[in-house]
């Protein structure tokens, strides 16, 4: 038996543009519960050197290996990888939580470069990699497209470091670690 609720034609038109629609500051509460990964979102080429700290980041394919990330168009680092064409992203444990605020502009650095606060090396794309990361996806553009603040980049994965760990996270606006519950 299906049990989904459906509107009547009355009722559907009381909806109207206005209340289908939430509001900027709903939104970002609402999105405060939600629990995400913590990465560092990394570019270089003649666009310049850049990072930012992300967590809409997430898997799209596996073949061909893709994934996606939202950055702000107000953020330097987004004309950055633009330009570049690049980018890589790297995955912080929770040990690496100083890197994340370094890149989310949380904690400054005297001479402000922010690729000072930790040990990166280059792979196939010349986007920096995370020294130890928890796991990196080195990304070639394969798409992107500007909606709302942000521009979404899709990227074609050329190369993959990872290792074990526990991984950083973000919810309720704070950093946190992940808990495995007991018994399931």
């Amino acid at each position: 038996m299906n049990t989904s609720v459906r509107f009547q034609p009355d009722d559907v038109s009381v909806l109207t543009a206005a209340t289908l629609a939430a509001t900027p500051a709903e939104f970002i509460a609402a999105m405060g519960k939600c629990a995400t990964g913590v990465t560092v979102i990394t570019t270089d080429g003649a666009g310049g050197r850049f990072g930012v700290t992300v967590s809409a980041m997430t898997s799209v394919s596996a073949e061909p290996p893709l994934l996606l990330v939202c950055v702000n168009r107000n953020n330097l680092a987004s004309k950055a990888i633009d330009q570049n064409g690049c980018f890589c992203v790297n995955v912080i444990e929770t040990e690496q939580q100083p890197v994340a605020q370094v890149f989310a502009g949380q904690i400054k650095l005297e001479n402000g470069d922010r690729f000072a606060c930790a040990d990166w090396t280059q792979h196939t794309t010349g986007a920096p990699l995370l020294d130890n990361a928890l796991a990196s996806f080195d990304c070639h553009i394969e798409q992107q497209m500007d909606l709302g603040t942000h521009t979404v980049f899709i990227g074609k994965v050329v190369a993959v470091k990872s290792r074990e760990g526990a991984p950083l996270a973000y919810s309720h606006r704070k950093f946190c670690g992940l808990q495995a519950l007991e018994g399931l």
